[in-house]
């Protein structure tokens, strides 16, 4: 009945015989989504691209997506695909890789259909598990969770084509997204239409469906919509709509007259932290819309904390790479993806802005913000610092480069840092790296990329020849960067001080990691606090339990908000692996401690270093 159901559904979208004006080369993609018939976690959907005049034709299901910078073969969670001809019977498909489709006898081709895989349910047991703000859920009459490009490919030499996606649904879920949307006619109530101009729009634009829970406000002139699933209803829209609201509004103030967007989506997926619940925490960008996932159970400071971070970070792509971008980035190859230099623009200072408007618009203070920045440079140490950063950047996605990308978010927003640094002092606090960007959006847009190998000199002629020192130094060079120079500038210095800590983090830091292969969780090897050293931990230990728990990726987060908790006086258990040996450790909790390099304000910093860091950090 469910098949029959899906049939007729088809049927009435798509019609079922050839026309003479339905090539595909001037039709648009019509495509049609079941969230209503589904079966273990899997959803059906059915694409009709038109009439074809070749006798083969590819689809293709992205291999990678922009913003991931990472090879994820989305096609594998695509199943029984077929080819049905206008008589609905199968045409020959073959296999060509994981993420393309040859068809044969393509002139007959009326539609495919196939079957799609939640991401979610896999990320346990995946060896490269998909970042879950770009993966999907499928979870019948609860959540679906939908980054578009998991759902819908793409057949040859169509991308440019537009699409037309009909999505039904119960009656009580209801659809977010950014995706232009036609109005539904109280005949089907239950079907939403969407429409995209080209394949990337379809991408670009991610659908979440639930229960309605929304709050919408008004920044400037941007219309913002935050939409929040809470499995155990933890939270909701309206419980932190108030603190989005201040902190995105302090983000336009911060950003002033750049406009690339009328509306923004917010889709907030809460974990469990159950078996199927999605491990990797953060969020992915998109032009109108940014996807993040955090766990429920994070206390609301710390989850309007972590807010606040991760999606300023993905609104600020707005700027870059969402506007100044490359032609890597404007013709992207979902397929064979083609890499650009300037990862340290895209991520590196967009994750600097992200930490600047705080302090800029006061929801920080000077503190607050020089400890990010130390935490940054300690967090840094732990990657290659003699690797060029664009030859790192234009071949993130092989090795042994791809296993250095997370430090675009460490020495990248540095790179940032230092530059704004340089730019504030040559024009006398009168400009800086955000005033760098707007004038390079000016030069550049949404529609009109640069060349990859010209950006350099164009920075140069807007900027100063101190510029053009660092960037072959330090961004195309591999010295590193002597971060004191830059703080002597704006009268800082870094002192040595003893901080209390928590067992298994300091500030945002990390002492564990998981190894992404055997997901064993292990000690980093970086200075331990005095906790883990007086219980005998020593870095690269794999921790296997913690006080009788297993410590796994399902619970890792529950372990870790625990030890929150724990007293001096705590007794702490560890079961751990060292050189394939199973040992127990065992010990009271005591306090914490680390020495940890700290930026503060020099003593006797002299007037013009003060007016230079007040420009810098209030500028």
């Amino acid at each position: 009945m469910k098949k029959i159901i899906l049939y007729l559904a088809v049927i009435a979208i798509f019609g079922c015989t050839p026309k003479v004006n339905d090539l595909a080369s001037a039709s648009t993609v019509k495509v049609g989504i079941d969230l209503i018939n589904v079966t273990d976690d899997k959803v059906v959907v059915d694409v009709d691209p038109g009439r074809f005049t070749t006798e083969t034709v590819n689809f293709y299901i992205p291999k990678t997506v922009p913003g991931t910078y990472s090879n994820d073969n989305y096609g594998k969670f695509i199943e029984d695909l077929q080819a049905l001809d206008y008589n609905d019977n199968p045409l020959k498909v073959s296999v060509v890789d994981e993420n393309t489709w040859k068809i044969e006898n393509a002139t007959q081709l009326d539609r495919i259909t196939y079957s799609v895989n939640d991401s979610f349910d896999t990320e346990t047991e995946a060896k490269d598990p998909v970042f879950s703000p770009a993966g999907s859920n499928i979870e019948a009459d609860e959540n679906y969770f939908m980054n578009m490009h998991m759902f819908v490919g793409y057949f040859d030499d169509l991308e440019e084509r537009p699409y037309e996606i009909q999505i039904i649904h119960n009656q009580d879920m209801k659809g977010s997204t950014s995706l232009a949307k036609v109005a539904s006619t109280s005949d089907n109530p239950n079907t939403d239409t969407y429409i995209a101009n080209r394949y990337f729009e379809v991408t670009d634009n991610p659908i979440m469906y639930s229960r309605a829970d929304s709050e919408t406000f008004s920044v400037n002139d941007i219309t913002v919509t935050l939409s929040v699933y809470s499995p155990n209803k933890v939270y909701s829209a309206s419980s932190i709509s108030t603190e989005m609201e201040k902190m995105m509004k302090a983000q336009k103030t911060f950003l002033g007259p750049i406009n690339s967007t009328k509306s923004y989506h917010i889709l907030l997926f809460l974990g469990s932290m159950q078996p199927g619940s999605p491990t990797g925490f953060g969020a992915l960008e998109h032009h109108t819309s940014t996807t993040v996932v955090l766990p429920e159970t994070m206390p609301k400071a710390a989850l309007v904390e972590t807010m606040t971070d991760v999606v300023s970070h993905e609104f600020f792509h707005i700027v870059t790479p969402l506007t100044v971008h490359s032609e890597e980035i404007q013709f992207f190859d979902y397929n064979h993806p083609k890499m650009s230099e300037h990862l340290w623009m895209y991520e590196g200072v967009t994750e600097y802005f992200a930490n600047l408007f705080q302090i800029n618009q006061g929801l920080i203070n000077n503190q607050d913000f020089y400890d990010r920045i130390a935490q940054k440079i300690e967090r840094a140490k732990s990657y290659n610092d003699s690797i060029s950063f664009t030859q790192m950047s234009k071949n993130v996605l092989v090795e042994p480069y791809k296993d250095q990308y997370a430090n675009v978010y460490e020495k990248g927003a540095l790179i940032g840092m230092c530059m704004d640094i340089i730019i504030r002092e040559q024009s006398q606090g009168e400009k800086g790296i955000l005033w760098l960007l707007k004038e390079l959006s000016k030069e550049y847009g949404m529609n009109k990329p640069f060349k990859d190998d010209e950006l350099f000199d164009k920075i140069v002629t807007l900027t100063y020849p101190e510029i053009r020192s660092f960037i072959d130094d330090h961004i195309k060079g591999n010295q590193p960067i002597e971060y004191e120079t830059f703080f002597n500038k704006v009268g800082l210095e870094t002192t040595i001080d003893v901080m209390t800590t928590n067992f298994f983090l300091h500030g945002q830091m990390p002492f564990i990691d998981v190894n992404p292969q055997t997901k064993a969780i292990f000690v980093r090897k970086t200075t331990l606090n005095s906790s883990m050293l007086d219980i005998g931990l020593q870095g690269g230990d794999i921790i296997k339990s913690v006080n009788g728990t297993a410590f796994t990726l399902e619970s890792i987060q529950n372990v870790i908000m625990q030890s929150m908790t724990w007293q001096p006086d705590t007794e702490i258990n560890l079961t751990i692996e060292r050189d394939g040996k199973e040992l127990q450790l065992k010990g009271k909790l005591g306090t914490p401690k680390i020495d940890s390099e700290k930026i503060v304000e020099k003593q006797d910093a002299t007037e013009a270093q003060k007016t230079l860091r007040h420009s810098w950090l209030k500028g």
